[in-house]
């Protein structure tokens, strides 16, 4: 996978979908969602104008046309995220996970609570079991939301000593990016001139010096050949490492340059694989699992009855609880495959076939830390390629990076395989986006995640 850093050359403009006019300004200086980076390289493999590509045909899964007029659709994209790279030395910012509360440092300071705590007697939501209590006394200080790769390796306990992700560091937003405000008015399309009535504000980001946005991508085209029988077209538009090239991103065609990479290991924090055994409240062994969302994640709410596959679809709510859990009782319902199995599942969808699932992990989700939610939003144009009629799209609202999940295994073979299951590398050494685990739009970079252990509070009053 391809390692892009992008370099504003003025400021960007990443609009939501509120509304810039009145007494309301324009949310435009906001760090961009991971749809902005891929919609961005996607026009831009449109505009290469690259020959000898797949064409995909038109229509939802097992009800294709026969015109063949998309392309690109291998495109795979992960970020952005802050990226430092003063002295030499190149440094990627992820969001804060929600239970390090302290200022500092990356130590958790929000456990899940079982001393002392009656479930048949609180309002808490299923599947969770145990509420998240604070170990910390109460203060005004407010961590930074952003941890470097360093401090999240040391979160998770998988480079304490930080000799491959290097020092620990925490930034806030005005660390590295400044916003801009400026007025408008509105323009009469028919002429060209004010309207007369409009006038609004809009707010720009301006990244500061040594400060890029970072992301990952691959477009692997089956049909393509490019030079040394590479198949990637995202090293087909930005051919050579280190090179920048120009790509237009966001709103009002800002434009940044480019530089490509190839690292080894993607600059990503590694989550944990192995050690997960603890003991609860009785001392009894338990293997507990923690997943932290890295990038925001999509759990739309899922209706009952037949699929269009043909298979029964179970109701969810969806939300805040990944529809891969069962909402009554909270137990994983994902199942490890072998590639081959993989490959013959994909090809069932790509006929409009559907298939059984039998889910093979012991593990059961008890508690979580969930921010408040994003939208999701954006317009469709009239390209010519899409039967759906331009305008807004539908508004889905994603659970925010930093959120927590906390998980109880049966047997260490089960916190292994959730483990594997969970993490953004499965069981890679870190040199693969395997896993995506956001219901909707995972290809575009939602529902990353690491793993790591965790602990129960003991329920003594922090003092």
């Amino acid at each position: 996978m391809n390692q892009l850093l992008l370099n504003p050359t003025d400021v960007l403009f990443f609009k939501d979908g509120r509304p810039m006019s009145g007494s309301l300004s324009g949310h435009g200086a906001a760090w961009p969602l991971p749809t902005v980076t891929n919609a961005a390289l996607h026009a831009a493999l449109h505009r290469a104008e690259i020959g000898g590509v797949h064409n995909h045909r038109r229509g939802r899964s097992g009800n294709y046309s026969d015109t063949r007029d998309r392309k690109f659709g291998s495109l795979k994209t992960a970020g952005p995220f802050p990226v430092c790279t003063h002295g030499g030395a190149t440094t990627w910012f992820f969001p804060r996970p929600l239970d390090a509360g302290i200022p500092g440092s990356p130590k958790p300071s929000l456990l899940p609570l079982t001393m002392g705590f009656d479930r048949s007697l609180s309002s808490l939501p299923q599947p969770f079991h145990f509420p998240v209590a604070n170990t910390q006394p109460a203060t005004k200080d407010q961590p930074k939301p952003w941890l470097s790769k360093g401090a999240w390796n040391r979160y998770l306990g998988t480079d304490p000593s930080n000799t491959e992700s290097g020092d620990a560091s925490y930034k806030s937003d005005s660390d590295f990016a400044d916003t801009e405000s400026t007025f408008g008015i509105g323009i009469d399309p028919d002429t060209g001139t004010q309207d007369g009535e409009g006038f609004y504000s809009a707010h720009y980001l301006r990244l500061r010096e040594g400060w890029s946005l970072g992301c990952l991508a691959e477009a692997e085209d089956k049909e393509f050949r490019g030079e040394k029988d590479n198949r990637d077209l995202v090293q087909a538009i930005f051919p050579n490492s280190g090179t920048e090239t120009p790509v237009i991103i966001g709103g009002q065609q800002r434009v940044c340059t480019v530089r490509r990479d190839n690292p080894v290991k993607l600059p990503l924090p590694l989550g944990e694989t192995q050690k997960f055994e603890q003991r609860d409240s009785t001392g009894k062994p338990t293997w507990l699992v923690k997943w932290v969302l890295l990038t925001p994640a999509i759990f739309p709410t899922i209706d009952a009855g037949i699929s269009k596959r043909g298979t029964e679809r179970n109701a969810h709510p969806g939300g805040y609880l990944p529809t891969w859990v069962c909402p009554g009782t909270g137990n994983v319902l994902l199942e490890t495959v072998s590639k081959e199995e993989r490959k013959r599942r994909r090809s069932l969808n790509a006929g409009g076939k559907g298939y059984a699932s039998n889910p093979n992990i012991s593990a059961k989700l008890v508690a979580a830390i969930t921010g408040k939610p994003i939208p999701v939003t954006g317009y469709a144009l009239d390209n010519g390629l899409s039967d759906r009629k331009p305008g807004p799209k539908p508004t889905l609202l994603a659970v925010p990076a930093g959120s927590v999940y906390y998980f109880e295994c049966d047997s260490p073979e089960a916190a292994r395989k959730l483990a594997t299951a969970l993490n953004w590398h499965g069981d890679t050494p870190g040199t693969a986006i395997e896993n995506r685990r956001s219901t909707l739009m995972g290809e575009k970079g939602f529902g990353l995640g690491v793993c790591s252990t965790w602990s129960f509070h003991d329920g003594k009053r922090p003092g």
